[in-house]
């Protein structure tokens, strides 16, 4: 079953790097709320890549995020701001997809983007540490 657990969670952080290339190239063409919509998924997939690894998973976002927050941001794992960039780009998510009229700025997605990429490689080398993933698949 460890092998099943290490190769999930590989499967899902290749997910998040694609859903963060998906980001960039919705930035590069002024699609910027849903560049934001996609800064959020490749966060919420690197956490789901982690908490594959302790067998956790959840139908709700809220548990998946939950998870994570209480086994490896209170730890010490990964750093407080692990958890600010998710709350923030989750509430940017929430309002591009769900407010009518909202108009997302540049700024919005630049930031969400950027934050999204400095989460992966915070991910990212915590599976390599792990030996989940190459440098290469980084």
């Amino acid at each position: 079953m460890a092998g099943s657990l290490t190769e999930l969670s590989a499967y899902r952080f290749g997910r998040a790097k694609e859903e963060l290339q998906t980001a960039e190239i919705l930035f590069q063409t002024a699609r910027l709320r849903s560049s934001i919509n996609r800064s959020y998924y490749a966060i919420f997939h690197a956490i789901r890549a982690v908490n594959a690894l302790d067998g956790f998973d959840s139908s709700k976002h809220s548990g998946v995020i939950s998870h994570f927050n209480q086994e490896y941001v209170k730890t010490g794992v990964f750093g407080k701001e692990a958890s600010k960039i998710i709350r923030n780009a989750s509430a940017l998510r929430e309002q591009a997809d769900y407010e009518d009229f909202y108009e997302a700025t540049q700024e919005e997605a630049a930031d969400v983007l950027e934050q999204a990429s400095k989460f992966i490689s915070a991910v990212g080398e915590y599976l390599r540490k792990k030996g989940i993933i190459q440098p290469c698949d980084m």
